[in-house]
């Protein structure tokens, strides 16, 4: 009896493709995109005033000198070393080797041979350099923040959470089918964000108490700027902060133009009311279960950067009592609890009771 097995087609993964923004890092591709687009704008060194326009330029101009990843799923593979020479020398190892299988001839069969013992030099060589390079880097601050991002991808690795492809719906069956998934994450997320509460009935009685606001300032926006971190997921926009690093004063002119209109208006761009909503996993429980997660948003990070501004001036004139332990910066809730266990301790001993209010 022949038994004949098919063999399962994996299902292809599509992955979006992607601006490599990360490379603004590197001063030669700022400067590079800082001259691209002052082309593609004409020749002006000011940015546009209307917001449509200096963000389509700004996508195209990065796609065109940064480039686009490929779309393909990333793969964990031990040659992350590899450097531009090395890929070249495979690549003509691999050439001479298909000249060999084909004619056949002594001649082909040397140059073949010969190409293979350069690239185990030079791979050798590039791998050994690689590592040396990454056990100096383990020594500095940004190094150990690698480290711990790789310990951690690994471990998220190994419990399977990096794409969650069935879920629990509400009565607690599996859900395998890609739309239904969707459906119930849209149906959970919708439920937990628009939760209706007790409403608190408003103080009678209290004026409200308007007052002329002033204009944006240019180091307000500089100061909100240096504050912004870099590396972040980037939101539907696709513009990210190290974009507005990058042209430095001309993208200050421009934001502090920009949120000035906003202010005056009252009108944001419409981009900047879209966001990706990114279920990650608490790390705790079922993983099949839609509450074991938690929803981050990707947002536009021209948004973020106008309410920091916002947050910077309502500190100002916002007073908060020296209670407050959370959201506060230098401030923790660990903190309070364990001043708390502390006095509770102490009463303890003594006989005496404590009254928390």
């Amino acid at each position: 009896m022949t038994l004949m097995v098919s063999k399962k087609k994996r299902s292809k993964v599509e992955i979006e493709k992607k601006t490599k923004w990360w490379k603004l890092k590197k001063e030669e591709c700022c400067e590079d995109f800082r001259q691209k687009l002052r082309q593609a704008l004409g020749g002006q060194v000011v940015l546009p005033d209307h917001w449509e326009t200096t963000a389509e330029v700004i996508r195209v101009t990065g796609r065109k000198v940064l480039g686009v990843s490929s779309g393909r799923r990333k793969e964990d593979k031990e040659t992350w070393w590899w450097n531009e020479e090395v890929q070249d020398s495979i690549q003509r190892k691999r050439l001479a080797k298909k000249k060999w299988d084909m004619d056949r001839t002594e001649e082909s069969r040397q140059e073949y041979k010969e190409l293979q013992r350069r690239v185990k030099r030079e791979v050798s060589k590039a791998k050994q350099e690689a590592y040396d390079e990454l056990y100096t880097r383990l020594d500095t601050r940004e190094g150990q923040k690698d480290l711990y991002r790789l310990a951690r991808q690994r471990d998220q690795d190994g419990k399977d959470v990096q794409q969650v492809r069935v879920i629990k719906d509400r009565d607690g069956r599996v859900l395998t089918c890609e739309e239904s998934v969707q459906r119930r994450w849209k149906e959970y997320f919708e439920e937990l964000m628009n939760e209706e509460n007790e409403r608190e009935k408003r103080v009678e009685g209290v004026t409200s108490v308007e007052q002329k606001v002033d204009k944006i300032r240019k180091d307000e926006v500089r100061k909100a700027l240096k504050r912004m971190k870099s590396g972040k997921a980037v939101g539907p926009d696709d513009i990210p902060v190290e974009v507005w690093k990058c042209l430095g004063e001309a993208a200050v002119e421009f934001l502090t133009s920009l949120f000035n209109r906003v202010l005056e208006s009252e009108k944001m761009p419409e981009e900047w009311r879209s966001s990706v909503l990114v279920p990650i996993f608490k790390n705790k429980d079922d993983v099949q279960s839609c509450s074991n997660y938690k929803g981050i948003k990707l947002m536009s990070h021209t948004m973020k950067l106008w309410e920091r501004v916002v947050e910077a001036r309502l500190r100002t004139v916002v007073e908060i009592c020296e209670q407050q332990y959370g959201f506060m910066p230098r401030k923790s809730t660990t903190d309070a609890i364990f001043a708390l266990r502390i006095l509770m301790e102490k009463y303890r001993v003594r006989g005496s009771c404590t009254v928390c209010l």
